[in-house]
């Protein structure tokens, strides 16, 4: 979210809010908007004004898993592209950045902090790779902040304490970097295996994540379950609020809202906002043809 005090207050109001939903809120779908250009796979969003940013991969080979692993590895790199799409409310593309580099192509969770957009880019497989980079949104210029040795999926930047916090592939693990009074970070040589905090939370894997203040985000993702031995496979969706300073959910939603394709809202990106009385989300679940769906929901007394 914003780093000002009006946007952190914000954050505070979507927190406060989030807290007050259960499974018997009632969502209400208010908009959906077909987005006029290849979206590829989209990871990441943030709203800045009317504007939206997405960022995606776009994949040219998919990656190949190898009969046994290689060098730490459970498949090969593949090959694409990275994106961050900046396009308008009526869903027409306006800017096209590209990300990345060589094997490094795959974008992830996305947050703005009132000046950059962060955007982790890395390997298109665990135990690989990562650039992070901010982004001036009114330039569309990315600017490289550091390296790291291993998939980072998603971040955001606590502009109170001064860090910064990503997810691994499938939000497994949880890093913490810490960020100098010159904006560098002062970790990112410390190997993974000594930075690296456990998600005790095993239900989603987190795709997109939002820095709301006061030392927590909201995540949103999905996971795939088996109904039964003899039943299909279904993807759940849902949202968590993670306190950051103890890497731990501190209120988890499944979230039952599906495309008609059955596609769950939150398998890529989102965005949040406070209404008068309640939340406001955006999503874009589809690949290549998206469309950016828009809900409602009241809390408090009177949200049913």
């Amino acid at each position: 979210m914003l780093n000002s005090s009006g946007a952190l207050a914000q954050g505070r109001l979507i927190s406060e809010r989030f807290r007050q939903l259960t499974r018997a809120s009632q969502w209400r779908m208010t908009a959906s908007v077909p987005v006029n250009f290849n979206t590829h796979h989209p990871q990441g969003m943030v709203k800045i004004g009317e504007f939206y940013y997405v960022s995606s991969v776009e994949v040219t080979q998919p990656t190949r898993r190898f009969a046994q692993p290689q060098n730490g590895f459970d498949r090969d790199t593949g090959a694409g592209r990275g994106h961050l799409f900046k396009f308008d409310a009526q869903g027409k593309l306006l800017a096209d950045l590209p990300l990345g580099e060589g094997a490094i192509y795959h974008p992830g969770g996305i947050d703005y902090d009132g000046k950059f957009i962060w955007v982790p880019v890395a390997e298109y497989r665990p135990n690989s790779h990562s650039i992070i980079y901010r982004v001036d949104p009114a330039a569309m210029k990315a600017t490289e902040v550091f390296r790291y040795s291993d998939h980072i999926g998603g971040i955001v930047h606590n502009t109170e304490n001064h860090t910064l916090h990503g997810v691994s592939w499938g939000s497994r693990s949880f890093y913490r970097w810490t960020l100098n009074p010159q904006g560098r970070v002062t970790n990112a040589g410390t190997p993974p295996e000594k930075l690296r905090r456990q998600n005790p939370s095993f239900y989603i894997d987190y795709q997109d994540c939002k820095y709301l203040g006061r030392g927590e985000m909201l995540c949103a993702g999905l996971s795939n379950y088996q109904a039964g031995k003899a039943g299909g496979r279904f993807s759940l969706g849902g949202l968590e609020l993670v306190d950051l300073a103890a890497d731990r959910a501190i209120h988890q939603l499944p979230l039952d809202l599906w495309t008609e394709s059955g596609i769950p809202m939150t398998q890529n990106p989102f965005w949040i906002e406070p209404t008068e009385r309640g939340l406001r989300l955006w999503f874009l679940p589809e690949d290549r043809q998206s469309t950016l769906y828009v809900f409602e929901v009241k809390t408090g007394s009177g949200s049913k």
